[in-house]
Formats: structure tokens, sequence, C-alpha cells
């Protein structure tokens, strides 16, 4: 009987990829140079030809003839299902080409390194066929053997499209206590915990999401959410605003608005006009039908600041005699925003320092922040690390030193 020899079985399996990023799998040919019988052989090679036209589904259709031959070798057996593996993905036909990777791997022919490439490509076929269970599957037996990052990925994406949660979050806890997860792996427990309305845990997990990877949405969510969580204490809405104001967070004229306000209640003229100046230059102020609105808030702000530095000496020494360091706080943060940060930061220091202070976690907060405001990255981060409150101070304080350490771009 004549033989018939396959110069070249190169063929690459097109579209195998997890996404259209994954680079295509070739199929390197470890056994086109040995003999196979003609029968077969001519329409393997009318398959590769009609392949090259982009004509897969007659490719599909020409190895049928290979199959029809009997007592085929080991090695025809194997050609066939390397060409028609190729053809099958090509085409779509996503079982056919499953039932030809799997036949591939179990042949024994592939070498190590090719072994792997089919096994990562049949995990692909399975999850373009959208079976999921047998993708999954096949991941986790790979697992067995290597921990590869990209494959978890591929097993925590099927796990979120099957809505299994048990089994995502599972994966996920185990990849936070490994110090595995990344931004993808966040979002999906932030997702999980929003689902199981897990607002403690949500907060938490986007702080490590601002913290890892700042960014403008996750900050906002943060900052919006933190005031929601239990025992929150309604006096630090000040403190949210500066440091949405710290990370270019105010849009709104009505968020501009509402700070300067709050500002001027903590007795903070100059950093109210600071806020109001910025939203004037940002365009949120000074326009619209409010803009006569804004204006008055100006001039309340300029007109409390000339009657804060007039009476400057006299309200330190009626709080210096009184002992009210909490007012001495205030009055030292509002000299650090005018422009005497040196005496302001003296005098919050030392009326800390001295005690009897209504709020003290929350007196160290606004230390840190005056520290931050004057430039002084280091001290504010030394103070922040001291805030041990449970009303929502020492989770400003921690997200003060994020903001510090890795600022919004």
């Amino acid at each position: 009987m004549s033989k018939f020899r396959l110069a070249h079985l190169g063929l690459a399996l097109a579209a195998l990829g997890f996404t259209a990023a994954t680079p295509v799998i070739g199929l390197a040919p470890a056994h086109a140079a040995e003999a196979v019988r003609a029968e077969i052989g001519k329409p393997l090679q009318a398959a590769q030809a009609l392949m090259k036209q982009g004509k897969h589904k007659d490719a599909l259709a020409k190895l049928r003839e290979a199959d029809k031959v009997s007592n085929k070798t080991a090695n025809e057996s194997f050609l066939i299902e390397r060409v028609r593996a190729s053809a099958a993905s090509s085409a779509g036909d996503y079982d056919t080409a499953a039932k030809s990777f799997e036949a591939l791997i179990a042949s024994g022919k592939l070498s190590a390194g090719e072994r792997g490439q089919f096994s990562e490509g049949l995990i692909g076929i399975y999850m373009r066929g959208g079976d999921l269970n047998k993708a999954n599957e096949a991941i986790q037996r790979q697992l067995k053997d290597r921990d590869d990052p990209k494959l978890r990925a591929y097993l925590l994406q099927n796990y979120y499209k099957q809505g299994n949660v048990a089994a995502l979050e599972s994966e996920l806890r185990a990849a936070e206590k490994s110090g595995r997860m990344n931004e993808d792996m966040l979002g999906m427990l932030a997702n999980i915990q929003l689902k199981k309305n897990d607002k403690v845990g949500y907060v938490n997990t986007i702080e490590k999401l601002a913290a890892s990877y700042p960014k403008a949405q996750y900050w906002n969510d943060l900052l919006n959410r933190v005031q929601g969580k239990p025992g929150f204490s309604g006096r630090l809405a000040v403190d949210v605003y500066r440091l949405k104001l710290a990370n270019n967070l105010l849009k709104k004229p009505s968020e501009y608005m509402e700070m300067a306000q709050l500002v001027l209640q903590a007795k903070a003229p100059a950093e109210a006009l600071k806020i109001i100046d910025k939203g004037y230059k940002s365009g949120a102020l000074g326009t619209g039908t409010d803009a006569a609105r804004h204006q008055r808030l100006k001039d309340l702000a300029e007109k409390t600041l000339a009657e804060q530095n007039k009476g400057i000496a006299a309200l330190e020494a009626e709080y210096t005699a009184a002992k009210d360091n909490d007012n001495l706080v205030g009055l030292g943060y509002s000299l650090v925003q005018s422009g005497q940060a040196d005496k302001g930061l003296k005098l919050m220091e030392n009326a800390i320092k001295a005690g009897g202070l209504k709020y003290p976690d929350e007196a160290k907060l606004r230390l840190g922040e005056a520290y931050a405001a004057a430039g002084k990255k280091q001290q504010a981060i030394n103070t922040l690390k001291t805030v041990a409150g449970k009303d929502g101070t020492a989770d400003l304080a921690r997200y003060w030193i994020m903001a510090i350490n890795k600022p919004l771009a």
C-alpha cells in the first residue's frame, strides 16, 4: 500500500484565547513527518487547503472522509485530530473542538510543553462553548500542578458568570489570605458584599481599592459610604468634605457651598474662602441662577475672617483662661489655614497635650489635617496614626494617610 508524507501541519488554532489579548496557541507538528496512507493524507491536505481559504466548516466535512478509513494507526488518528481541532475551533464548533483537544491530550503523543498548551486551550474551548462546569474542572486540575494567576482569574470569572457566590467568595478569601488580591478580585468581593448587604465589609474592601488603586470612583464611594457605618459621628461631616477636597472630588456647586458653610460653622473662615475661591476657579460657583447666593457666601466668609483676625489675640486669651482646649484646637486650625502655620500648630499641640478635651481623637484628627494643610506630611502621618476613635475618626485618619501616601492622580 502506498504511503503519503505530510510536509507541514503547523496550523495555528485561531480564537482559542479567553480574551482577545490572549496569544494564539501554535500547533507545531510533532508527528507530521511520519508516513500516513494516501487515503488519509489526501483529505488531510485538502482540509488544510480549505482552512487557508477560511472554509473551516468545509474542512471539517473533508476530515470526515479520513474518519471513514478503517484500521487507522495511532499517528493517523492523532494527525486527524490535530487538523480537526484547528478547523473546529476556527469554525466556532466548540463541542467538536473540545472532543479533539481531549483526544489529543489523552493520546500521549504531545510533548510536555504542548500538553500544557493544549490543556489551557481546552479550557478556552470550554469557556467559549459555554460549558463553564467543565472549564472549572479543567482549571482545578491544572491548579493542582501549578498555581497560575491567569487560571485563577479565569476560575473567578467563571464563578462570577455562573452566580456561584459561595465558590467565588471562597476563592477570593483564599486569595486575600495569601496576599494575591488584585483590583479585579477586590471589585468582585465588593460586589458580593454589596449583594449580601454587608455594609461594613463593603466599606473595608472599597478602602483597600482606594488605597492600592486610587481612583475617583473608589474614593467617592468610600467617602459616601463610610458615613453610613454604625456609630459614625455627624460631627465629622466637615472632615469627610476635607478629604473630598484634598482628592479633588468636589464637582457640584452644592458640594462647594455645603462644605464652605460647614467650615464657617467650624470657625475656619480662611479655609472657607479657599474652598469658595476654588469653586469659582473651577466654574462650579459664580455662574447660573445661584450666582448671587454664591457671592453672598463669599462676602460672609470674608467678613467673618476679618472679624476673627481683629479679635484673634482676645479669643486666644479667653480660651486659655477658661482652659477651653477644644476651642483652642479649633482656633489653632483656623490660624494654620490663614497662613500662620507655626503658631496655629503650636496652639493645637499644646491644647491636645493639656487634655480635658471632649473628643480627643477628633482633636488629633484635626491636628493631622492641619499638618497636611501646612505641607508637613510626615508629621501629619505620625499624628494620624495615633487616632483610635470608634466614631469614624480612626477611619478618616487612615484615609488621610492613604491620600498623603498615594494621592489621587
